[in-house]
């Protein structure tokens, strides 16, 4: 599904987010008596998502948020941070992706969502990646200045995965990562790909992802996130020699 055709993304701060299907007045509040109380409609919450930001100040810094029938993210990212985390997505073992990602990327990411998690997490995950996709072509604008490509061979124990980006914007995803799972705890082993073609998408990435070989899924997929780590440390990184030159000779990306 295309992101227009899922909700606009609105990189100023959301306004009053909209209310999910079956959501009822009550009073001074809205509920809905099919959904578990985690999802909730709650203004609190609503207004925590449109002020997130990053610790510290300074630096290369962004914020997108996203509300759509299906899921509420917003996120905020600062490029020159030092690898600090403060993820909440509902979904644990992609929190630990995602803050693998951080971590050793060195973004500072604060990223809160709310998603249709009684259905799956298919929606939260794909949202997920479109919402931090968007912060950081957001923050890298024109993209002048950047050193554009990265690359990262990334071996955790028996795995060795290979990762190579060009921050190009023009999107594309290759991706060539087998499970021998169809689930790691309770997530579909197949919507990791998801999460890599939207963060593709929206973040204007040529990126492709290949693991070489590898037994567990668990190191697979997190030799995945480490190695767009790296491969994006690098990428985004300032180069000294043209801090403000488009790097191509096009003189546009």
């Amino acid at each position: 599904m295309t992101p227009s055709a899922k909700g606009a993304v609105n990189s100023a701060g959301a306004g009053h987010l909209p209310s999910f299907a079956g959501e009822e007045k009550s009073g001074r509040s809205l509920c809905r008596s099919t959904a578990p109380p985690a999802f909730l409609y709650d203004r609190a919450m609503a207004t925590t998502l449109q002020t997130l930001t990053t610790p510290g100040s300074g630096g290369r810094r962004a914020s997108v948020s996203r509300a759509t029938k299906e899921t509420r993210i917003s996120a905020a990212i600062n490029l020159d941070g030092t690898g600090k985390y403060d993820i909440k997505t509902g979904i644990g073992f992609l929190d630990h992706m995602l803050e693998q990602l951080s971590r050793h990327s060195l973004i500072d990411i604060t990223l809160r969502a709310e998603g249709d998690l009684h259905i799956d997490y298919h929606h939260t995950t794909e949202d997920s990646g479109l919402v931090l996709g968007e912060c950081l072509a957001k923050e890298l604008g024109d993209r002048a200045g950047i050193r554009r490509y990265g690359s990262a061979t990334i071996p955790m124990d028996e795995t060795l995965t290979e990762v190579a980006l060009d921050a190009s914007n023009r999107p594309y995803l290759i991706w060539k990562v087998a499970f021998s799972k169809p689930k790691l705890g309770t997530m579909d082993t197949e919507l990791f790909k998801e999460w890599f073609q939207a963060f593709a998408q929206l973040g204007g990435l040529t990126l492709h992802v290949w693991n070489h070989y590898g037994d567990n899924n668990h190191h697979i997929v997190e030799s995945c996130f480490k190695g767009l780590a790296r491969a994006l440390r690098v990428a985004v990184e300032i180069d000294p020699r043209q801090t403000t030159a488009v790097p191509s000779t096009k003189g546009v990306l």
